[in-house]
């Protein structure tokens, strides 16, 4: 008996002592969001179904294996024909781009998602103190922050950071440098501009783990402004209460299973491997296990420790009825802390992994599989699109939680929490189109238009003129 109420008064001193350090450490808590815009290109940049079969036409390297492998992984990708793509495809150049396409790609993004921001908030330029952009896949000299800081004629004073290779968790990245300078800078405004450069990472050649990018990454952005300023927290969107980083680039696997490279015959690429799920899913875990103590209520997590510990003992018939009658593993609740999930729009599969994993209801996951549909991943961006969402349908009330949860290359696993200061009325980048949002099913055009190339075989296979008109 002595042995038992020991084994429960360890957990317990260290679940108190982990809660009374999250309660009285402060930190987060003055870190607002005051607004963000997401970044909507032009229509003219929309790729459809009959601009898919031009580009994919337009790849000699291909052949009819790897025609029905995009095929395959496009109807399942759960992205739609209205997302978006680099002005240098559309034009047919993406054997060739050239450093200004990829100048303007990010000028594009730059001077229509900032400006619109600053002019909403009424903050000028010259009020930026802190400005943090990330682009993983573009470095130029000089910097991306330089270039919006001529632009817009910022302060000769202001911090900039220039981030790059971070992958599509990047923007909590930068959050969380903000974080910090909060700390030790006091009334303070920041600019967090997160975007991703498809013109030169387009890949025009045949690896089968290296195409698969071009189905699911789509040009967007988004530009944030923070403050750690007390007199602006009524009129903040967001604060922020915690934020949780992993980073498993120590181990080979984790850190080669997605990367930018070269392929066999030297075209540059990014690259998907097979241990992408493994790697995501133990990151996703360690994550979870830190963020855990620290956004969820004491009664959930005494519940889980409660039935680890009879599941320790062995005691199945006490261990089944403490966890509703289910025979597996003990799962802890984190609907319990948590109000809304804003999970990163990898693909199909990475958000149907989470939501089975955390447990989480259609409805929990329709900002994630709306966003995918209509914008695709936007990579580091791709969250708050997906916020956006949650905003244009009112679904954020002042007090709700809301989780954001993102993956990057490294391997990495970035994960924050949100509290809505005040009721959101979703004047944003979904305005336009929300009413037709969700989609009542979503019936993939591709399969419709390029099934027929499942019933050619290789022998007799010849490309028509138009690879959509056969």
């Amino acid at each position: 008996m002595d042995f038992f109420i020991l084994l429960c008064l360890v957990p317990l001193l260290y679940l108190f002592t982990t809660i009374w350090k999250g309660a009285f450490a402060g930190g987060d808590k003055s870190c607002y969001i005051l607004d963000y815009e997401c970044h909507k290109p032009s229509d003219d940049r929309m790729i459809s179904t009959d601009i898919s079969g031009d580009i994919i036409t337009r790849n000699k390297n291909l052949g009819l294996n790897e025609y029905k492998f995009l095929l395959k992984a496009i109807v399942n990708s759960g992205i739609g024909e209205q997302t978006y793509g680099p002005r240098k495809v559309l034009e047919g150049r993406e054997e060739c781009p050239t450093l200004n396409d990829s100048l303007e790609e990010m000028d594009d993004f730059f001077h229509d998602s900032i400006e619109k921001l600053l002019k909403r908030s009424g903050v000028s330029p010259q009020e930026i103190d802190i400005l943090v952009v990330n682009v993983s896949m573009l470095a130029v000299s000089p910097s991306l922050t330089s270039r919006i800081i001529k632009h817009y004629k910022m302060r000769e004073d202001i911090r900039s950071f220039n981030l790059t290779g971070m992958g599509c968790s990047a923007s909590l990245i930068s959050v969380d440098i903000l974080r910090n300078l909060f700390k030790a800078n006091k009334n303070q405004y920041a600019l967090v501009v997160t975007s991703e450069s498809l013109t030169p990472n387009w890949y025009t050649g045949n690896d089968r783990s290296m195409i698969l990018a071009n189905c699911l990454f789509r040009s967007g952005g988004c530009a944030m402004l923070l403050t750690n300023k007390a007199a602006m927290r009524k009129k903040a969107m967001f604060r922020l209460n915690c934020l949780v980083r992993t980073h498993h680039g120590g181990r080979d696997e984790a850190y080669g299973c997605c990367m930018q490279r070269d392929d066999a015959e030297g075209r540059l690429g990014f690259y998907l491997g097979k241990d992408l799920p493994k790697a995501a899913t133990r990151a996703f875990v360690d994550n979870l296990r830190v963020l855990a103590p620290k956004i969820l209520p004491v009664t959930e997590l005494l519940r889980f420790m409660w039935i680890r510990i009879l599941k320790r003992l062995n005691f199945g018939a006490a261990k089944k009825a403490a966890a509703g009658g289910a025979g597996g593993a003990a799962a802890i609740d984190f609907r319990t802390g948590v109000d809304h999930f804003c999970i990163h729009t990898g693909g199909k599969a990475v958000i149907d992994g989470i939501g089975t994993n955390l447990g989480l209801s259609e409805y929990d996951l329709e900002p994630a599989r709306m966003t995918l549909h209509r914008f695709g991943n936007t990579s580091a961006s791709s969250l708050w699109y997906v916020l956006s969402y949650m905003e244009a349908k009112k679904r954020l009330k002042k007090g709700d939680r809301v989780l954001m949860i993102s993956f990057g290359a490294g391997f990495k696993c970035n994960s924050c929490l949100l509290e809505v200061m005040r009721d959101l009325e979703g004047n944003n980048v979904w305005k336009e189109f929300i009413d037709n949002y969700p989609v009542k099913k979503i019936v993939n055009p591709y399969l419709e238009k390029f099934g027929w190339i499942n019933s050619e075989v290789e022998s007799t296979f010849k490309m028509p003129g138009s690879f959509s008109g056969k």
